[in-house]
């Protein structure tokens, strides 16, 4: 029990910078809290005693603001960050080592008792907050919620998930989106609270102004690359008109 209670305690120091010594994770962080009351509470639950493991997780509920039922599989080295708000169902699984941040659900979208309901989550998963991950399906090892989403799909492993509805990005699947948010990053914001699949007009406007600047983007690359080629020099500075062709600035851009 105390060679867990210290690997808790290392888990913590090691994902959370605002951390500074042992004894303030023991007695300041309430995710943490939260996981070992509900190792009692499970432990109570699958030995048959559920009222006891319902009212251990109701009083870590008024205690963390971490709702984790009784029934509810966590594994090791799971990272609860801040906490507040996060709610998880009796049939979610957490895998080791995921990292969940404050505000998260994994909630379930079927009634029906005796069902898988909530979600699985791989080893290794990091979910932002505010995200809510909904249905009895698989987040892959290595994967990633941004803030705010919704997850209502499976997630394939090391992928990352964004937006309301959810969009799945993948290396090399979805490389117009991924330019899209490298571009958003350089203008200075994250593209995690804005979706094209809103009907909200100025995330709209914001996603066309993306679109444009990365295409703006490559077309200049290509133009660049052909003067290169022509031997023409572009610095910015020094604009060589002589030796410009306006015939060949035709095929520079189909």
């Amino acid at each position: 029990m105390f060679s867990r209670l210290r690997e808790d305690v290392a888990n913590v120091l090691q994902h959370d910078p605002a951390a500074r010594s042992k004894w303030e994770v023991l007695t300041c962080y309430p995710g943490m809290h939260a996981l070992w009351l509900h190792r009692f509470a499970n432990a109570a639950w699958r030995r048959g005693f559920r009222w006891v493991g319902r009212f251990t997780s109701h009083v870590g509920r008024m205690l963390t603001g971490v709702e984790i039922h009784p029934g509810a599989t966590i594994g090791r080295r799971v990272f609860i960050d801040h906490g507040m708000g996060v709610v998880i169902g009796e049939t979610a699984e957490v895998g080791d080592d995921c990292t969940i941040y404050q505000g998260v659900t994994l909630g379930g979208t079927s009634l029906y008792r005796g069902t898988k309901r909530h979600p699985t989550l791989g080893r290794g998963v990091v979910i932002g907050a505010g995200a809510k991950v909904l249905g009895g399906f698989e987040v892959g090892d290595g994967a990633k919620v941004g803030s705010n989403a919704v997850v209502v799909k499976p997630v394939p492993a090391g992928a990352t998930a964004v937006g309301n509805p959810a969009r799945i990005i993948e290396a090399g699947v979805d490389d117009a989106a991924r330019a899209r948010e490298a571009k958003a990053e350089q203008m200075g914001f994250t593209a995690y609270g804005v979706t094209r699949d809103l009907d909200d007009p100025v995330s709209k406007a914001l996603h066309g102004l993306l679109d444009h600047a990365v295409e703006t983007d490559r077309r200049i690359g290509v133009l660049l690359a052909r003067l290169a080629e022509a031997g023409i020099a572009v610095d910015g500075a020094v604009r060589a008109a002589d030796s410009f062709d306006p015939k060949g600035l035709g095929k520079m851009v189909d």
